[in-house]
């Protein structure tokens, strides 16, 4: 039963509050750990079954979310990434069933050797534990987190943002439904049951070991109070200044193609392209690219080359080459070749997800081999910067950092690992 919003807003001791939730959540992630996976995927079907079903009672929570943020006067990017359709919960959906057939990464041998003393050693999959996702705005994040640290045999807390509250709460009815049903305890998705901001604080101390990782997922404050704060380990998403450069060996329609969906198919994504590189050996290209942007509604800010060729374009500033816009606005610069484009990456990306357009292969392979990202794609889009793009069914977030995890968090990455060592009566001189 949903508690109402000032009963919980109105909760004196939410420390007692949220350390009895990891408490909870530490027993859960015990069950998970040796539930089998015949289990986890009952939990799924069921999950996904809910979903579909409960379809419009989420679109009625997540409206009010929306009026609210509107009310206040949110930007378009940011509604946009708040506001559900019914398209979008089929693609959470969709995406609950691709998690439920991916391998369960539990208990998998992934190294297997014998040692001169007979010996055997393994290396085995196991659950990372308990793992607090601290995300804002976007309500899709608590079912591919609650659906992956499932899969992944974690128990998981969710903290969502106080504007998509009610989005989450509609989410979450139906992840615990799917737990309820196989017969897994309900703690094992736990989400925090209050807008209250000290509640993030109290994660991040790691609630006395309660908390095994955190995992940020929102913009560049968040992050940086999370990496600043967090006593417990940390899975860095950065934010995404992705850059698409068009080298002079790229087909121009092509070049068009990938340009404008990488900037314009969603904005607010951080795999949205925010800064556009072009090859100066590519003068015909640069025209028709920048007029592209400029007729869909996109604002091009320019260095004095890109400037020359739309009375349109903006000046860009120096802040501009390191800006995540989230936003229909792109920076755009001439560069001298590969390696040009290569530096500039260098000097303003976030290690995010970066893009080549070139026919010339060893340009493109020079290109994936040395820029230093998550995500490096030849003749892609930067929107395919998602984990179910990747075949994971969901992703918890992008990691950029290079411990543990990078790239796309699927089920997988949400595991670490112990030895198993067989012996016959083996001891040590």
């Amino acid at each position: 039963m949903t508690v109402p919003l000032k009963a919980i807003d109105g909760n004196a001791d939410l420390e007692a509050l949220m350390t009895d939730l990891a408490v909870k959540a530490r027993a859960a992630a015990r069950v998970l750990a040796l539930a089998p996976p015949e289990q986890k995927n009952r939990a799924l079907a069921a999950i996904e079954r809910a979903t579909r079903a409960n379809a419009p009672a989420i679109l009625a929570a997540n409206a009010e979310d929306v009026a609210e943020a509107r009310a206040a006067g949110i930007t378009s990017a940011f509604l946009d990434r708040l506001t559900l359709t019914p398209a979008r919960i089929d693609g959470m959906a969709d995406g609950v069933a691709t998690v439920r057939e991916i391998a369960d990464p539990i208990g998998t041998v992934t190294e297997s050797w014998r040692r001169p003393n007979g010996m055997t050693i393994e290396r085995v999959r196991v659950p990372l534990g308990v793992i607090g996702v601290i995300f804002e705005s976007r309500p899709n994040v608590a079912a591919d987190a609650g659906v992956l640290c499932l899969k992944s045999g974690n128990a998981v807390i969710l903290r969502g943002g106080s504007d998509s509250f009610r989005s989450c709460r509609a989410i979450h009815d139906c992840l615990v439904q799917g737990l309820r049903e196989a017969g897994l305890p309900e703690a094992a998705i736990t989400l925090v049951p209050t807008r209250d901001r000290t509640a993030v604080g109290l994660m991040l101390s790691g609630l006395n070991g309660g908390i095994d990782v955190i995992v940020p997922r929102g913009g560049k404050s968040l992050v940086a109070r999370v990496e600043a704060e967090a006593r417990v380990p940390v899975f860095a998403h950065l934010e995404g200044v992705n850059h698409v450069y068009v080298d002079a060996s790229a087909d121009l329609d092509m070049a068009k193609s990938i340009v404008l969906n990488a900037k314009m198919r969603r904005t607010g994504v951080c795999g949205a392209a925010e800064t556009l590189l072009v090859d100066r050996a590519a003068a015909t290209s640069l025209k028709p690219l920048v007029e592209m942007l400029l007729d869909a509604g996109c604002e091009v800010r320019g260095d004095d080359a890109v400037q020359k060729v739309d009375a349109r374009v903006k000046p860009a500033s120096d802040e501009d080459w390191d800006t995540e816009y989230l936003d229909a606005v792109i920076a755009a610069r001439v560069v001298d070749g590969v390696d040009d484009a290569i530096a500039h990456i260098h000097d303003h990306g976030s290690h995010h997800t970066d893009s080549i357009v070139a026919e010339n292969a060893r340009t493109a392979e020079k290109f994936l081999s040395e820029v230093d990202s998550a995500i490096v794609l030849h003749n892609a889009s930067t929107q395919f910067a998602d984990g179910g793009e990747f075949g994971f069914g969901a992703e918890i977030g992008i990691a950029t950092g290079k411990f543990h995890a990078r790239g796309p968090v699927g089920a997988e990455q949400l595991t670490s690992f112990k030895y198993r060592v067989h012996g016959t009566g083996q001891t040590r001189p």
